[in-house]
């Protein structure tokens, strides 16, 4: 098991290897800002599928809703530039709300990103599986399969840690934010030459939705702005370089920043030219294919092609040639990959909540790469059981996207407000305050604008499943909210108040060594228990069966055994109860006396043999434990099984040779011995 997990995870770090791990700007762009960079492959497209609700004759608003979206990204950008120079910690989001707003608005937006990072990648590897089959229809009955493979393999790349993973991801995506650049050139350049490219869906015409036609006033505005709220997935995983600032090399807050402005600079301009290609070849394109007019094939079966396709087979000339599949290979790529962002997203800050004791401590331990490896395996389990449950379909899942990214987006905009007043009330110099005010405003306008993006996206998203993504968010809060209310009882509860509590000792030890037979894990527990020099000692047997509890007494007395033997009586054939009746009955006659009770348990070397070993053993200690004053102590007894297992060396710790450690030496097994050496 050890050599497969070396295999898949390769071998273990220490952890003063972890300045080795920190990421230069050229693989934090890929690892960080992969989501908001292939975001753009179905921004635009999820912008067309609204509009096309009520026809062609409001496919015109695209321009402006695209206009819209770039300028809110650009807002965005700049103010997640100043969280990154304030709070370069990692924290992000939950850290400025938490600072500035107070612990509940921080779970509000931690519960909001959590829940955003599963969708990232839920959203992502579908619309990646899309791009696939767009290439290649056939493969449209294994979506489902195909998403979870990439959901699995996306995780144990992350599993090998962050240099490895940003090494894997790096080409991938700087060959999209190329093939896009050298798409939306030569498109454009043709259109200003006057030969524009023509999409495939050019011709086909859209029969509006029953609901939604001869729309006017309030109806006209309510799907522009749901365009505009779907478009606004051109967003998502800004904040993570904000999350991710202590990955970065030094100085972290600077190179942060510029990579933060590098990804911003590329994705309007990506998003932009996509758009304008969009509009340029005329494309076409529905949720329901059909609703398409002039659509060759079965519209219940074969799937239209995404708009990247169309408008790579548009500019290159056909379905069948290099530039065509090497977008959609480039697209289908950095899609899959982009979920690496949350991939980083989410494992750590499930690691400053777990520090924080809102989550359980296991998700801030690092594995043997030091990544968070709890965080990402949970993570994964997640979002495959969400692509698995809507069958991998972007359309379905696209509509619990964006509402955690605009929580989180308003409220630490709202929380870098309060924190740059706090600055000014400390700030005397006027260059200083004029540099607080600038960015004071910056904030504030990214809370306003992020604000009233977010009651859109509310608005016109929630009954179409963004309420689902609300009931998620707050069964987290609750939640994490629960969680650290455990942790706050647990450390009151064992809090040392009375330093003389530390140094009391029982009034006595009264040792009881469980027995179901004379054998060698009886002699050795029996000879553990006399070592402690226990006040008293006596063993315990349950008769189940009154002829073998009757040949236990008497291979008890032939034995000469000094230890008392004590047998209850068992009607009803029950071990357990018996058992914990009789030790809770010994501290109820004397509560300030201590309770020890041994009990032998065999160690076997395969994982089937502990099925028909230790049950009962298992059983009795689960109670034992419960019962206040009584302590469980196991006695092992090693079985011909594990002797295999003993024999093998122990690994040595990373860097023993160079420590010049000498090897460790192979386990011995311990002699077998008979009945009356046990005693003696």
């Amino acid at each position: 098991m050890d050599a497969v997990k070396r295999l898949v995870v390769g071998r273990a770090l220490p952890s003063e290897g972890l300045q080795e791990t920190l990421l230069p700007k050229r693989l934090a762009l890929p690892i960080f800002a992969s989501d908001p960079l292939s975001s753009v492959a179905y921004a635009t497209q999820e912008i067309l599928l609204v509009l096309t609700l009520g026809g062609l004759a409001y496919l015109h608003f695209t321009t402006w809703v695209a206009v819209a979206v770039v300028g809110l990204m650009a807002v965005v950008v700049l103010s997640y530039r100043q969280v990154v120079h304030a709070y370069p910690s990692g924290g992000g989001s939950y850290e400025v709300v938490s600072t500035n707003l107070g612990a509940s608005a921080g779970l509000v937006v931690a519960a909001s990103l959590l829940v955003d990072y599963v969708m990232t990648v839920a959203v992502s590897v579908a619309s990646g599986v899309d791009n696939i089959i767009s290439a290649f229809p056939s493969w449209n009955e294994h979506r489902t399969a195909l998403a979870v493979g990439f959901v699995a393999l996306l995780a144990t790349v992350n599993l090998r840690g962050l240099r490895e993973s940003g090494r894997a991801f790096a080409a991938p995506t700087y060959l999209f934010v190329t093939g896009i650049a050298v798409l939306c050139a030569t498109g454009l350049i043709r259109w200003l030459v006057g030969d524009a490219p023509v999409a495939e869906s050019a011709r086909y015409g859209i029969v509006p939705d029953p609901g939604d036609t001869d729309l006017a006033g309030l109806a006209l505005l309510l799907l522009v702005l749901r365009a505009f709220s779907s478009g606004c997935t051109a967003l998502t995983g800004v904040e993570a370089i904000s999350n991710g600032v202590p990955a970065f090399r030094k100085p972290k807050s600077r190179n942060a920043a510029a990579t933060m402005a590098a990804m911003g600079l590329i994705a309007v301009l990506m998003f932009s030219g996509i758009t304008a290609l969009a509009m340029i070849s005329d494309v076409r394109i529905t949720a329901d294919t059909c609703r398409l007019t002039g659509f060759e094939g079965d519209c219940r079966t074969v799937p239209q092609r995404t708009v990247i396709a169309q408008l790579a087979a548009a500019v290159f000339g056909g379905s069948d040639g290099f530039g065509f599949f090497y977008i959609q290979a480039a697209t289908a790529l950095v899609l899959i990959l982009a979920a690496n962002t949350a991939f980083n997203g989410f494992p750590l800050l499930a690691s400053i909540l777990a520090q924080h004791r809102y989550l359980p401590h296991q998700l801030h331990t690092r594995g043997d790469r030091l990544a968070f490896s709890n965080g990402i395996l949970a993570l994964a389990l997640v979002a495959a059981a969400l692509l698995w449950a809507y069958d991998a379909s972007v359309t379905s899942l696209i509509h619990l996207y964006i509402l955690g990214v605009f929580t989180s987006f308003t409220l630490s905009q709202t929380g870098m407000v309060r924190h740059w007043n706090g600055m000014l009330r400390e700030e005397a110099t006027p260059a200083a305050r004029r540099r607080i005010h600038t960015a004071r405003v910056i904030n504030a306008v990214g809370a306003v604008v992020t604000g009233l993006v977010l009651v859109i996206v509310l608005l016109t998203k929630f009954t179409q499943g963004a309420y689902l993504a609300v009931i998620a968010a707050v069964l987290l809060w609750l939640m994490m909210r629960g969680i650290r209310r455990h942790y706050d009882n647990t450390a009151a509860e064992l809090a040392v108040t009375d330093a003389a509590e530390a140094s009391a000792l029982p009034s006595r030890v009264r040792a009881v060594v469980l027995v179901s037979k004379v054998h060698k894990p009886t002699l050795r527990a029996l000879a553990y228990a006399r070592a402690t020099r226990p006040d008293e000692l006596e063993a315990l047997t349950v008769a189940v069966d009154p002829e073998e509890a009757r040949a236990l007494r008497e291979r008890w007395d032939a034995y000469g055994i000094e230890v008392p033997l004590k047998t209850l009586e068992s009607p009803y054939r029950e071990v357990t109860r018996p058992v914990v009746a009789y030790v809770r009955a010994l501290h109820r006659d004397s509560p300030r006396d201590v309770v020890s009770v041994f009990v032998p348990e065999y160690v076997v070397g395969r994982w089937w043999e502990n099925f028909l070993h230790n049950q009962s053993a298992l059983w009795l200690k689960g109670r034992l434990l419960f019962l206040p004053g009584v302590m469980v102590t196991s006695v092992p007894w090693q079985l011909s099984s594990s002797v295999r297992r003993r024999r093998r060396a122990t690994p040595r710790a990373p860097g023993a040779v160079r420590r010049g450690e000498p090897p460790t030496p192979t386990h011995v097994v311990p002699p077998v011995t008979d009945a009356s050496s046990e005693r003696r």
